[in-house]
């Protein structure tokens, strides 16, 4: 072997032994970790809750912004996440009851003339409103539309009959009012009642936990003579003795965030016809976030800084889903 195949062969086992440690130190050195992406929440559970603010003469408080309001969930103060009070076009449910005691006094007319009045106050084209009656079971006279004409002609087709499932109505009502809540319309439902329920499976307070939990007021609108308007010159009925039915569906609004009428004359009917429909178009639109493990019903509370000042609004919310 010349000199020349001798160095050769050593630069050969050379480079063997260099590569040897080397290619067993790139096995035992640690790989660098794959490359996270950022992952963001797919979106945020919000509340939204509708609220009507008014002073202490009873008239609509326009204007308030989002510092003016205060919102406990359950106690504990929540910050606003959105707010708006820009009026909205408004989607009514309107419950005509048709029970057999709506006979008596000629009540069914009455109430018919409270339907007309809040119908001539919607905003053809731009409002929306469906008409529905109920004695024991709900019946559509006629569905969701803009078409204020066709919803009037509607009303002759109503004939009163049979037994009333007051609070079943107003629940299934509710319902199918919370279908209408694209374009920031303003849902509700109003009942033209004369609130007398002799059938239904739900109490009250049952019921008011299902317009709540949607966000839908009821406001009830009772039809009653002269003598049975309470605090009214000449009735029989003083405030302290309001006829226990009444007072119940009473409370039903008033924890949806609703209101209940009297309307005893023709005045009354539009007066609060008239009011029913620009409180729901200048409500407030508030949204918060609520405390993530939490589950089941939250009472709710808002306030404004302003003490003077009456804030009506749904009583609670069912945290994690409604119920089934």
């Amino acid at each position: 072997m010349d000199w020349m195949d001798m160095r050769r062969g050593l630069l050969l086992l050379l480079l063997a032994l260099m590569a040897t440690p080397l290619a067993g130190l790139a096995q035992q050195m640690p790989q660098p970790p794959a490359p996270q992406l950022p992952s963001f929440k797919s979106g945020v559970e919000l509340v939204t809750v509708t609220a009507t603010v008014r002073d202490r003469r009873g008239r609509l408080v326009k204007g308030l912004t989002s510092q003016d309001f205060e919102i406990y969930d359950a106690g504990v103060r929540r910050a606003i996440t959105n707010f708006r009070s820009d009026p909205s076009p408004v989607s009514l449910a309107i419950l005509f009851d048709v029970s057999g005691s709506m006979r008596v006094a000629d009540r069914a007319t009455a109430a018919k003339f409270a339907a007309y009045h809040l119908i001539s106050w919607l905003e053809s084209g731009r409002d929306e409103a469906a008409l529905f009656t109920f004695d024991s079971r709900l019946h559509e006279v006629a569905p969701f539309t803009v078409d204020t004409r066709a919803l009037q002609g509607a009303l002759g087709e109503v004939d009163p009959f049979g037994a009333t499932s007051l609070h079943d109505a107003i629940a299934e009502a509710a319902r199918r009012a919370a279908t209408r809540g694209g374009e920031g319309r303003r849902r509700a439902v109003v009942v033209i009642t004369d609130g007398v329920d002799t059938a239904s499976r739900l109490t009250p307070s049952e019921v008011s936990a299902v317009a709540s939990e949607i966000d839908v007021p009821v406001y009830v609108i009772a039809t009653v003579l002269p003598i049975d308007h309470p605090g009214r010159e000449g009735s029989l009925v003083g405030q302290a003795t309001t006829p226990t039915e009444a007072g119940t569906v009473e409370d039903l609004a008033m924890w949806t965030g609703g209101s209940f009428f009297y309307a005893s004359t023709p005045s009354d009917t539009s007066q609060t016809a008239r009011q029913v429909i620009e409180e729901l178009r200048e409500q407030y639109v508030i949204a918060f976030e609520p405390f993530a493990a939490s589950r089941g019903w939250r009472p709710l509370e808002i306030r404004t800084r302003h003490k003077d000042l009456v804030v009506r609004t749904r009583s609670g919310y069912m945290a994690g889903g409604p119920r089934a």
